[in-house]
């Protein structure tokens, strides 16, 4: 989270703008909140530059209930759909969507253990797919869509760990969906964004929680919503904002992930597993050469403050998360650290 959106959210806590209420006590009819509502679903069209005709949805659920969602509401009585499989996230999507139509991977690289995107001339797409789905970036992996396929067919996306990082061009896809925990606001929050043509066609048997054409006439209220994650994603899009807009904020993630791929580039102490043409700008992988020195350099790392580092459980060796709210300051300590680390190692 963005340290001054986190200083707002402690001034406004307790009493927000002389409500006599903090945003968490409010009702979400309140007319408080219908602003707050109104004003965060505004900064987001804008930052996004999104179109009248697509819906912004803030939902609940994670981005994970959009795995089921998604086929749900958009096979429109076709029987599949294509999905490229580039780690665990599209992984997982998946597995939940087969639970409701024939999946066709249309391209994996599970062979290469997920350290690329498979080339664009691999994929073997189904004709007559509702949709195509894809994982824009695999924070597990680190490997990232840095330009999004055109195939024309409608284009599902799940950018949770990617979505405001930079600029996108929301027409290229049919839908879009975030959890909100990466560079958007607390975990409680998804968004979805929608294209109107796609809505009101959910399958019979679809709940009415994850029907979007239910959730856009309800104005994403027809339960009561994640308030306060809503609230806070509202401060976030002003941040953004007042960054440059995603512009801005494409240009400072840049200069971080080049600061550390740079630092990996030179050095055969540490290797980036990822190709370099797919590397993630918000991910970053990496492994020491000996894995015998892990534990030190975590340790070491944690000394310095330098948290959160050890990579998943799945892969091994370590990872940096670049979002949004990590300033560059971050970056350059981390890249020290591992100077330092190397040199003391040798």
């Amino acid at each position: 989270m963005p340290e001054a959106v986190l200083h707002q959210v402690r001034d406004e806590l307790l009493d927000y703008r002389a409500s006599g209420m903090s945003v968490m006590e409010m009702s979400h009819r309140s007319p408080e909140f219908i602003e707050i509502a109104e004003t965060a679903e505004a900064d987001l069209r804008a930052l996004l530059d999104a179109p009248d005709d697509y819906r912004l949805l803030f939902l609940q659920g994670g981005a994970t209930t959009q795995f089921a969602a998604v086929p749900l509401n958009l096979l429109n009585g076709k029987g599949g759909a294509d999905y490229v499989e580039t780690g665990s996230w599209s992984a997982k999507a998946i597995k939940e969507a087969r639970r409701h139509c024939a999946v066709n991977v249309a391209a994996t690289s599970a062979a290469e253990q997920f350290n690329q995107i498979p080339p664009l001339d691999t994929w073997e797409l189904d004709s007559d797919a509702a949709y195509l789905h894809i994982c824009g970036n695999e924070t597990i992996g680190g490997v990232q869509f840095h330009h999004y396929p055109d195939c024309g067919v409608t284009l599902v996306a799940d950018l949770s760990s990617e979505l405001l990082s930079r600029p996108i061009d929301v027409t290229q896809f049919g839908l879009i969906y975030a959890g909100a925990q990466k560079n958007i606001g607390p975990a409680g929050l998804t968004l979805v964004i929608v294209r109107d043509d796609l809505l009101g066609r959910a399958a019979a048997n679809t709940p009415t929680m994850l029907d979007y054409a239910v959730q856009a006439k309800a104005g994403s209220m027809y339960n009561t919503p994640p308030t306060f994650a809503w609230y806070v994603a509202g401060l976030v899009f002003k941040w953004l904002l007042a960054q440059g807009g995603l512009k801005g904020m494409a240009a400072r993630n840049a200069a971080k992930a080049g600061l550390l791929y740079d630092a990996l580039n030179r050095s055969n102490f540490y290797r980036s597993p990822v190709a370099r043409a797919d590397r993630s700008l918000m991910n970053v992988p990496f492994t020491l050469a000996d894995p015998r020195l892990d534990s030190a350099f975590l340790e070491g790392a944690t000394g310095r403050g330098l948290t959160n580092l050890k990579g998943h459980r799945s892969v091994g060796g370590m990872r940096a998360s670049l979002y949004n709210a990590v300033p560059e300051a971050a970056v350059a300590s981390l890249v020290d650290y591992m100077n330092d680390f190397e040199r003391e190692s040798a």
